[in-house]
């Protein structure tokens, strides 16, 4: 995987190409002072201050244990541990709020490569369904899975010059309430021929794909044929579609060969197998309840399912045991 392979899948450079067979998007470039804020974990956690007064959501997100640190005691004269003001962008706000009204009230967020799925957890609605810029501002700074895209981007890659994008964007999409998870599908494409199909969520059998698998396939290998081959640069790449109740074909996504992208339901090497078999395209699909795969990137905090030494898991069981020890010493008593 090479750098110039990876550039090619951020939205901002694949977008224009395929904007008649995409989803409607706004992308905006972002300024280097956002993009600090969004690495910042030097203090509490404090959203943008609005400048259109429109947000349900409260300034700042409360952490007890970060209060502790920057309350002053009365009469200390110590103005350095006042707790800091919010930051403000207000410029980018006003851009953010036009493009969300020219997209119908609602969107999701990404930047160049990735969106903030692993935060969902921490909006309202458990999705990435935002209508402000602070909902954006508060899933962008909560997401794991976006310091790939501020920091880490071209380490797998085999010619790595840069530690990070020239820029950042951020892309503003239209959100549809109605769309079906099993309807999405990431496709696999090796020297420039489309070599596999997996089906998106691998989390869930839905039983409406057995029967329509094979329309399913040909509806996508001829939208690769037709608007996706003589116009994606690279050789090697993977991307995701979404195809509609109407059987039209969209794109979602470009994802390099490898790397960080995953495979689903193939493993990297069962995908260059197929290449040098000859093979056609291989269409999987989760065809019963006991071909479910758990969830590889889930939308909850690593603290949640990590048990390890400092996790949040660790402190929630030495709390239990010493709960459980404070009323046996009471009991005893």
């Amino acid at each position: 995987m090479k750098e110039e392979e990876v550039n090619r899948c951020q939205i901002q450079e694949w977008y224009p190409k395929f904007k008649s067979v995409s989803i409607r998007t706004i992308i905006h470039e972002l300024p280097e002072s956002f993009v600090e804020y969004l690495l910042d974990d030097s203090g509490p956690f404090l959203l943008p201050d609005s400048v259109t007064n429109e947000d349900a959501l409260p300034n700042r997100i409360h952490n007890p244990l970060d209060e502790e640190d920057y309350q002053v005691s009365e009469g200390s004269g110590d103005e350095s541990e006042q707790a800091p003001s919010p930051p403000s962008f207000p410029e980018l706000e006003l851009q953010i709020k036009e493009s969300i009204n020219a997209l119908g009230g609602a969107v999701f967020p990404k930047l160049n490569w990735s969106a903030p799925k692993d935060a969902a957890w921490i909006s309202t609605s458990g999705t990435l369904r935002c209508t402000s810029f602070c909902e954006i501002a508060l899933l962008l700074h909560s997401s794991d899975s976006l310091v790939h895209d501020l920091c880490n981007a071209y380490d797998l890659c085999s010619d790595n010059n840069q530690s990070r994008a020239q820029s950042f964007f951020l892309a503003l999409r239209k959100w549809y309430s109605s769309l079906l998870p099993e309807m999405e599908f990431r496709c696999f494409v090796r020297d420039q021929r489309l070599v596999g199909i997996s089906q998106r969520e691998v989390t869930t059998f839905y039983p409406v794909l057995l029967g329509k698998k094979n329309n399913l396939q040909e509806l996508i290998e001829e939208f690769f044929l037709d608007n996706v081959r003589s116009k994606f640069e690279s050789e090697n790449y993977s991307f995701d579609v979404y195809v509609t109740g109407d059987e039209r074909v969209k794109i979602i996504d470009f994802n390099p060969w490898g790397g960080f992208t995953l495979p689903l339901l193939f493993t990297w090497d069962e995908l260059e197998q197929s290449v040098d078999e000859g093979d056609g395209v291989d269409f999987r699909i989760v065809d019963s309840q006991c071909g479910i795969r758990p969830g590889l990137k889930t939308a909850v905090p690593q603290d949640y399912f990590d048990t390890g030494p400092g996790s949040g898991w660790d402190q929630v069981f030495r709390r239990a045991n010493e709960e459980l020890q404070r009323q046996d010493l009471s009991s005893g008593a």
